[in-house]
């Protein structure tokens, strides 16, 4: 009897310590599960990462003048436009969706803009009614595509056309003068050696990125992307998140779009031709899904700096525009093809 309750305790004891140990492997294993996401991101753009890297080294070797601070001061100036806009098409992705209308938006803004400043004197004036007016066109296309359920690329392929052709009548098809100085320093004032629009361009970096990676408004973004209807079923409101994101991508294009016509000095009806292809590209270069429900906003910046690199580098070695369209048609095409390994691979 002794005997038994002898084999009985150990028995105890190691089902305990078995326990014990089950215990802490699961702990270890969630510790490891909840090893921050940021490393799993680091681990998916490393690949990203090394080659813009290399990238980078090999144009200063080769590429005269790459390495001079004159040029990569410029070269930040030059992917202002498309890191700015990448930010919000970046959230616009990742809900499975896409938005081919911000060059149209950015055009928009700046003529709106630019007329309303010269015509009130008022450079506080036109900016504010230029991005409301390319807000109220975002959310239009939210509108479009969450509460009528037409296929996002038709929408704002729609979108894209009318607001052009809107820009034009608005300006009567020709460029608008503006007539205020002060709106000529929204695009030179600088701070720290650099000018307004990198410092816009850096703040929503920061901004887009916080806001996917670190609210449930992002989670939410995300996991619509993945599965709209779990999401819905999980008390998540879609139309109106649709209606949000859609709505900030033209806010984002509507404060890019005044700032180059700042730099340009007159509000362009023709502006931004085939922006939102290399936005795009910016995007899917730097990870973001095309399927939607995953995005990085690490990955972003990087793709945005790979295309400013070879833009740049080109310009420097003086390549015939012609080829420049086929160098840039190939990063989107070689985007597209390595975001469909990368599903693949999932």
């Amino acid at each position: 009897m002794s005997a038994q309750k002898s084999t009985d305790s150990a028995l105890l004891t190691d089902t305990s310590c078995g326990s014990t140990s089950n215990d802490g492997e699961a702990s270890t294993s969630e510790r490891r599960r909840g090893l921050p996401k940021a490393l799993r991101t680091l681990l998916d753009t490393s690949g990203l990462i090394a080659v813009f890297v290399l990238l980078f080294a090999a144009l200063s070797l080769f590429v005269p003048d790459f390495l001079t601070g004159r040029n990569i001061v410029g070269l930040l100036l030059s992917v202002t436009l498309i890191g700015t806009i990448a930010t919000t098409m970046m959230m616009v992705l990742a809900l499975g969706e896409v938005d081919l209308s911000v060059a149209s938006i950015v055009a928009f803004a700046g003529v709106v803009a630019a007329m309303v400043t010269s015509s009130t004197g008022s450079v506080a004036i036109g900016v504010l009614v230029g991005v409301v007016a390319a807000g109220a066109v975002g959310a239009f296309n939210g509108l479009v595509v969450a509460r009528f359920g037409v296929n996002s690329l038709i929408a704002t392929l729609a979108a894209m056309e009318f607001i052009r052709g809107l820009a034009y009548i608005t300006s009567g098809g020709d460029a608008v003068m503006i007539t205020e100085p002060g709106f000529f320093d929204l695009g030179s004032a600088s701070f720290l050696g650099l000018t307004l629009p990198v410092w816009v361009m850096l703040a929503s970096f920061v901004i887009f990125g916080v806001l996917l990676n670190q609210t449930a408004f992002g989670r939410n973004v995300l996991a619509t992307g993945g599965n709209a209807e779990a999401s819905r079923l999980a008390g998540v409101n879609v139309r109106r998140l649709k209606i949000i994101v859609f709505t900030l991508q033209g806010v984002v294009a509507g404060i890019a779009g005044i700032l180059l016509t700042s730099r340009m000095g007159l509000g362009d009806p023709n502006t931004s031709m085939g922006l939102e292809l290399a936005v795009i590209s910016a995007c899917v270069l730097g990870g973001v899904s095309l399927s939607g429900g995953v995005a990085s906003i690490t990955g972003v910046v990087i793709g945005v700096l790979i295309m400013g690199c070879v833009q740049n580098a080109m310009g420097l070695l003086n390549v015939p525009t012609f080829y420049q369209y086929l160098v840039r048609g190939g990063i989107l095409l070689l985007a597209v093809l390595f975001d469909r390994w990368k599903q693949s691979r999932r």
